[in-house]
């Protein structure tokens, strides 16, 4: 079962900065999570919520910023609110790096950084994995990169288990750990997809992802879970 930082180690610094990155990699996990916008000036911002106010010292749509203007802000520790690109640099292929897109625009800016990394930084297809709740988001990204392995995240069980996935092209489906069922596993992995859940951070939460047989977990306290898996 693959232990996933879930944007970076955010049970311990601030989530989506470099810093949460780098405990992230401390800890040992098999693969990073993050969250992106673009900005007006195409930036890739890597930040969760679609306003700033929760988890910087802002107030505001983040689209509405311009890169200076983020920048100033304080994401947490002193911590500043970090290009995607710089995010890459930083894990430096150590591990894969799953990118959630969460704004309108993120496939076709991604994908342009990805193509970037790949090229021109000896990244490969396998260190990325790009997943959204936004599929028609999804979708755009598919058909711009079809060899990198896509997640199609739900908050609930749809009719027809993991059918969504499998129609979007993807190779895994990410469910909230609320729904999951023995039934939905296997349904998914007849299908030949792989099986993410988030957010597990309880002991006997992870536990009871093992013993399902999910493919991997996203987790604030990746150590808990390594600490399990021993």
């Amino acid at each position: 079962m693959k232990i996933i930082g879930h944007r970076g180690a955010a049970g311990y610094e601030p989530e989506n900065t470099l810093i949460s990155f780098k405990k992230a990699l401390e800890l040992g996990v098999d693969m990073i999570e993050l969250d992106v916008y673009v900005l007006a000036s195409e930036e890739v911002i890597v930040m969760h919520d679609n306003k700033v106010d929760r988890t910087t010292n802002g107030s505001g749509y983040v689209t509405d910023y311009t890169f200076a203007e983020l920048r100033k802000l304080d994401a947490g520790h002193g911590e500043k609110v970090p290009l995607l690109s710089e995010v890459l640099d930083l894990v430096d292929k150590r591990v894969p790096v799953n990118i959630e897109l969460k704004g309108v625009g993120t496939a076709k800016n991604t994908a342009a950084l990805i193509t970037t990394y790949i090229n021109e930084r000896e990244w490969t297809d396998d260190l990325f994995v790009v997943s959204s709740f936004n599929h028609i988001e999804l979708m755009k990204f598919v058909e711009l990169m079809p060899t990198i392995h896509t997640g199609a995240l739900s908050e609930g069980i749809l009719l027809g288990y993991s059918a969504f996935a499998e129609q979007l092209g993807s190779h895994s489906t990410n469910l909230s750990a609320e729904f999951i069922t023995p039934e939905f596993v296997l349904d998914a992995h007849n299908r030949n997809l792989e099986v993410f859940v988030y957010t597990i951070n309880d002991e006997s939460e992870i536990a009871r992802m093992c013993t399902l047989g999910v493919d991997g977990i996203f987790t604030n306290f990746p150590d808990r879970a390594r600490a399990l898996m021993v």
